[in-house]
């Protein structure tokens, strides 16, 4: 298996070219393509995935990684998941358990805290 990552920004190519390797296992390979910022991203999306559908592996996956920011979750990955079905690919959304290509995903506030270990961030979130 092989996955293509597009990040919107260069700061998480370091943090998935660390973390991919251990979560993947040997067998699989990647590729982190990062973009500059959110806006860049999802103006290039469209162009890209309809690049990768006349040549994409069965075995090949994309991940779409973005920043939820403060941006309405559910329209931004509706967003998402409309770009990759309008370039004809199946996201994991849509197939049902069945074979798909883009795997759309939000990063929240606070699993970034968690993943860089920001303490005081996720006490203000989960006081409990």
């Amino acid at each position: 298996m092989h996955i293509e990552f597009l990040i919107e920004e260069p700061s998480a190519e370091a943090a998935l070219n660390n973390l991919a390797p251990a979560i993947l296992g040997p067998d699989a390979t990647f590729q982190v393509h990062p973009y500059n910022g959110k806006p860049d991203l999802l103006a290039k999306l469209p162009g890209r995935l309809v690049g990768y559908r006349p040549w994409l592996p069965a075995d090949w996956r994309i991940v779409v990684l973005l920043d939820a920011d403060e941006a309405d979750c559910l329209q931004l990955k509706a967003r998402m998941d409309d770009i990759a079905r309008a370039a004809g690919l199946v996201t994991k959304s849509a197939a049902g358990g069945a074979q798909f290509q883009v795997l759309n995903r939000l990063a929240v506030q606070e699993l970034e805290a968690w993943f860089f270990g920001d303490a005081a961030a996720l006490c203000a979130a989960y006081p409990r």
